[in-house]
């Protein structure tokens, strides 16, 4: 066995365990499948063993690959340490800030924060990732998140900023042509929006607002940006985040019956708070977080 196999042909050999196939672990790490590929096949032939079973749909990890797969994540979470201590070098709010958070938020509501951020800041480079998966933090696939659950992990730094309520609404040009419900069996003459497959959330939610599941749904969207333009398009009735709906002028439907909020929270990894860029960013999300909340 080669004992001076490069890092990288074990960064690619985590991302296609986590993702199961090249392609999926390409778009992850930023590279093309055939360098991935070419990976893999280094990797095995280094250490004179067999990590995956390929297979029309992706590739199945071995019982060998599976044995090594807690030392690969290792050495992922130190390499992730010492990028993050190299990052918190110097004393100006410069270099690169990367930021996840949810569809809606990371297209909706973060925008103008960043854009205020980056004018005060222009050294700051920033990497937005809206994604409904929750990046791995100690993992570095991202440096700040905003969640809507409490993070768990002792080495996040968590600042909670309130609550978003989300409600039914529609856009008012829906209800001068339909009509407004004012009970929950006038639901059924309306057009809904919601979900087509439904994610562990939305399971979690629906013990909340009973009747509201996907064969009730007119028109489904697994993508919560598609629901929000159907239900500014006047399309139906459909969830939306409280502040956005008032920014967009859309009408609150049963408020009493439908109303479901959601504990946020900005996080960091801890080995960031020494980081210039980092803490002003971190910083600007809270107070832009806490005002758009306010404005609700």
């Amino acid at each position: 066995m080669d004992n001076t196999i490069d890092w990288q042909l074990y960064r690619s050999f985590l991302a296609v365990l986590r993702e199961g196939s090249l392609s999926a672990a390409a778009r992850t790490l930023g590279q093309t499948q055939p360098t991935l590929g070419r990976h893999i096949d280094a990797l095995e032939a280094a250490l004179g063993i067999s990590l995956f079973t390929r297979f029309p749909g992706g590739l199945l990890p071995t019982n060998a690959a599976q044995t090594l797969r807690p030392h690969a994540e290792a050495m992922a979470s130190h390499a992730a340490a010492l990028e993050r201590m190299a990052s918190c070098q110097g004393n100006d709010p410069s270099g690169v800030v990367r930021i996840t958070a949810s569809e809606v938020v990371g297209a909706e509501v973060l925008p103008p924060m960043l854009a205020a951020l980056r004018r005060s800041h222009p050294g700051i480079t920033i990497e937005l990732v809206p994604s409904n998966r929750a990046q791995d933090l100690l993992q570095r696939e991202a440096d700040i998140a905003v969640r809507m659950t409490r993070p768990r992990q002792s080495q996040l730094i968590a600042r909670p900023i309130g609550d978003i309520e989300i409600g039914l609404f529609a856009a008012p040009a829906y209800l001068a042509e339909r009509g407004e419900p004012f009970e929950v069996e006038d639901l059924g003459r309306h057009s809904l929006i919601g979900f087509d497959q439904p994610s562990a959330f939305q399971r979690e939610a629906a013990k909340w607002m009973p009747g509201l599941d996907r064969e009730r749904f007119a028109l489904r969207s697994d993508s919560d940006l598609a629901q929000l333009a159907l239900l500014r398009a006047g399309a139906g009735i459909g969830f939306c985040q409280l502040p956005l709906a008032r920014r967009d002028g859309l009408r609150r439907i049963l408020p009493d019956r439908y109303a479901l909020r959601l504990d946020t929270w900005i996080t960091m990894h801890e080995d960031l708070r020494h980081s210039p860029a980092c803490k002003t960013a971190f910083d600007a999300l809270v107070a832009g977080m806490l005002d758009y909340i306010e404005r609700a």
